[in-house]
């Protein structure tokens, strides 16, 4: 599908899907190694990786308010704080990541960055819906979603190559040089989308934000980022952890699997972006938990089903799976598109949105390392196909607003 068929005539995309990029590939190189630095160099275990997860997705609770905030700014102006302050992170993680002066600093500065990442999380796809045309929004979606990929996987691939050859040059895991190396090249990379990004044109529109937007035809919405929220959170914090504690996985491995992730989302994103736009939002919700139920039975099971060896690579595929299913995640961002009645509302009730789904996994972080400690990964992942469950069951109780086709009376 070509841009013109996707974008309005007047849009201009060009600085904003480079900034994407670019901060796709920091984010791709800082991702690729904050799991292991977290497990080699500073030393968390299962338990305080549920903590540290609290406190790295509370930006994300409080993300409304930090956009009430602002509420005198532009959406522009909005997603370049939110990049600034990503770099103001990646900063701070250079600097302490000697691993020599204890866990909470660096944490904070992972906070901080998170608290830029939360920032630019709404107005992303706030400003990548209003570039699109009234039909086109899913494609659009998936097209942002493919080039943050895109820059995801250069980051991936750099991060797997250094840390092999750091490897073969003698350096050890726990070693804090081949970290360092890499939140310095992240660094360079987002200094970079900085200076792109301040070079956006800014919007004479300002869009007004409440606090929190909870209208009662968004209830539905609401309720599913409680579900959606809870069983990605024991993905995101519990799945790498998994694969590093339980299987031995090294920083390469990680980040090649991340690389891979993020190629099938370059692939799948656009695609499902269309289908959401040909099947609708309401069947991709539905539908996602089917694929969600194998992936938790494997994770939590197959060290018990397979020798250790083969129970590895069908946690490595676990992983990929895992990643392709939480691309359906923007379905519900294109349901809250068809029930809005103004800008104003997709961006309130979005932000809104993901304060709702963060208020739920910071609690589910907690209780899941504390899961994981008490009971196994057997259970932590079983409660997670349970929340899918609920939620595709809520999600077959929306009712499907359709849209008249751009063009008809």
């Amino acid at each position: 599908m070509s841009s013109q068929r996707i974008y309005r005539s007047d849009a201009k995309i060009g600085r904003f899907l480079s900034v994407l990029a670019l901060s796709g590939v920091s984010y791709g190189l800082y991702r690729g190694i904050q799991d292991n630095y977290l497990a080699e160099i500073l030393h968390i275990t299962a338990f305080e990786r549920g903590i540290v997860e609290f406190f790295r997705e509370t930006p994300g609770l409080l993300v409304v308010l930090i956009l009430a905030w602002m509420h005198r700014f532009t959406e522009s102006r909005i997603f370049k704080i939110g990049i600034a302050i990503m770099a103001a992170g990646l900063i701070g993680l250079l600097v302490s990541s000697s691993g020599n002066i204890g866990k909470i600093i660096p944490v904070l500065f992972m906070v901080l960055f998170s608290a830029g990442e939360h920032i630019i999380m709404p107005v992303k796809t706030t400003i990548s819906l209003d570039l699109a045309k009234p039909t086109a929004g899913g494609s659009a979606l998936g097209i942002t979603s493919a080039i943050s990929n895109a820059g995801n996987i250069a980051g991936f691939v750099v991060v797997t190559v250094l840390f092999f050859v750091f490897s073969r040059m003698g350096f050890e895991r726990n070693d804090p040089v081949p970290f360092q190396g890499v939140f310095a090249v992240a660094l360079a990379l987002m200094i970079g989308a900085v200076l792109i990004v301040l070079a956006l044109q800014e919007s004479s529109i300002k869009i007004p934000r409440r606090r929190f937007y909870f209208a009662k035809k968004f209830y539905k919405y609401y309720m599913l980022e409680i579900f959606y929220g809870s069983r990605k959170q024991i993905f995101l914090t519990f799945a790498p952890y998994v694969l590093i504690l339980q299987y031995g996985a090294d920083t390469s491995l990680i980040s090649l699997l991340l690389a891979i992730c993020a190629g099938c989302g370059i692939i799948f994103s656009p695609l499902m972006g269309r289908l959401i736009d040909r099947v609708g939002y309401k069947v991709i919700m539905v539908t996602d938990t089917l694929i969600l139920i194998l992936v938790c039975f494997f994770y939590g099971f197959a060290h018990r089903l397979f020798t250790p060896q083969i129970a590895f690579v069908v946690v490595c595929i676990n992983y990929v799976l895992d990643s392709i299913i939480s691309l359906a995640s923007m379905a519900s961002n294109v349901y809250v598109q068809a029930i809005a009645s103004s800008q104003e509302e997709i961006t309130s009730t979005l932000s809104t949105g993901i304060s709702v789904n963060h208020l739920i996994s910071i609690f589910i972080a907690l209780m899941g390392g504390w899961i994981w400690n008490r009971t196994g990964i057997e259970v932590l992942f079983s409660i997670s196909a349970f929340l899918g469950i609920l939620n595709s069951i809520y999600a077959a109780t929306i009712k499907v607003e359709h849209r008249p086709v751009q063009g008809t009376p």
